[in-house]
């Protein structure tokens, strides 16, 4: 009994997450209200905020979808791959490929990442696993690599701080299928590869650890252990 009312209510719940995420992408996400959602679901109001309490909360499970998505993606497409630059590639573009219809709703969405406070901010405390979840995409695509300490800590954030910026390229770039952010995103790759050869060298240690201590004087840097718990497993 208890195992057939779970499914419902998994199934309840996945029909008010797809009939919002329809809602949003047709009309807009300020422009669809919880009553809204429920009617496309099929059901009354009370019933749809029992699963979802806000519209926020459709949000965070979208958040949660894309990031299992682009982990379980990229877990599959890296698997056996040795060229570091083609890894790389993989981690990058298949969150693009992820977001391709949702350009609309993540720009909408964009303007709360100014407000750490906001749920909905990249930024935020609310989305830190996301964020660490991202990360860990990044650490499994660098796989066994033989990094400095320092500097396979550093990687991962870099790499996850280089995608943030290439997503708002994307939501930006109105060029036939993002032709841009793919060119982007393949000469980003090229740097990447080419700066880690570098940035092993011992003459670059001090510049290094400079680096590291800056980051970690302002906490942006989260503990390895931290991302490396969130890898795909």
């Amino acid at each position: 009994m208890f195992k057939t009312i779970t499914a419902k209510g998994e199934d309840t719940r996945r029909r008010i997450y797809d009939a919002a995420l329809t809602l949003f992408r047709e009309r807009g996400f300020d422009n669809t209200t919880m009553r809204d959602v429920a009617a496309a679901a099929g059901m009354s109001l009370g019933a749809a905020y029992h699963y979802f309490p806000s519209k926020d909360a459709i949000v965070l499970a979208y958040y949660d979808n894309v990031s299992r998505d682009h982990r379980s993606r990229v877990a599959a497409e890296v698997a056996g791959e040795a060229r570091l630059g083609r890894r790389l590639s993989i981690a990058f573009h298949s969150k693009l490929e992820i977001l391709r219809d949702d350009r609309p709703l993540m720009g909408a969405l964009l303007r709360f990442a100014g407000d750490p406070r906001h749920p909905l901010s990249f930024f935020g405390a609310s989305t830190r696993q996301h964020r660490l979840e991202s990360m860990g995409v990044f650490a499994f695509a660098l796989g066994d690599e033989r990094l400095p300490d320092d500097v396979a800590r550093l990687a991962p954030v870099a790499l996850w701080a280089l995608h943030m910026g290439l997503l708002l390229f994307f939501l930006h770039d109105e060029s036939a299928g993002q032709r841009r952010t793919a060119a982007l995103t393949a000469g980003a790759v090229d740097l990447i590869v080419a700066a880690l050869k570098l940035y092993r060298l011992p003459l670059l240690r001090p510049l290094r650890r400079r680096v590291l201590s800056l980051l970690d004087g302002a906490k942006l840097l989260p503990e390895l252990h931290d991302i490396q718990l969130a890898r795909p497993a």
